[in-house]
């Protein structure tokens, strides 16, 4: 069974940080690309960041890029999203998913307010 499951998401103030983990379990994570996605309630799921298998490539949206990395610790099955100088229309459920299985998390929330 693939599965995926986010954390570190948590309230913080605009220009703040933080970084969030997604472990994945089921498959060959290191053959795989991984992606994070994010959602707000009522509007489109919007792509964010892309990672290859060997980590060798890294894809970003416009508003992420110069402020979001994404990294993977294949030892770990872990990929890793560090997200600096959060704005409030970066609030959303932060969501990881494996391309090939359309595979998803629950997701995990991001509220940037003050």
């Amino acid at each position: 069974q693939v599965q995926l499951v986010e954390s570190g998401g948590d309230l913080v103030q605009p220009g703040g940080s933080l970084r969030l983990s997604c472990e994945a379990s089921g498959f060959e994570f290191a053959r795989r690309t991984m992606a994070w996605y994010r959602q707000v309630q009522g509007h489109q799921r919007e792509w964010v960041a892309t990672i290859t298998g060997d980590g060798n490539s890294t894809a970003y949206t416009n508003s992420a890029k110069g402020r979001f990395t994404v990294t993977r610790d294949n030892a770990k099955n872990m990929v890793y999203l560090q997200m600096d100088n959060l704005k409030p229309q970066d609030t959303a459920l932060y969501i990881c998913n494996v391309l090939t299985w359309n595979a998803w998390g629950p997701g995990t929330r991001v509220t940037v307010s003050s």
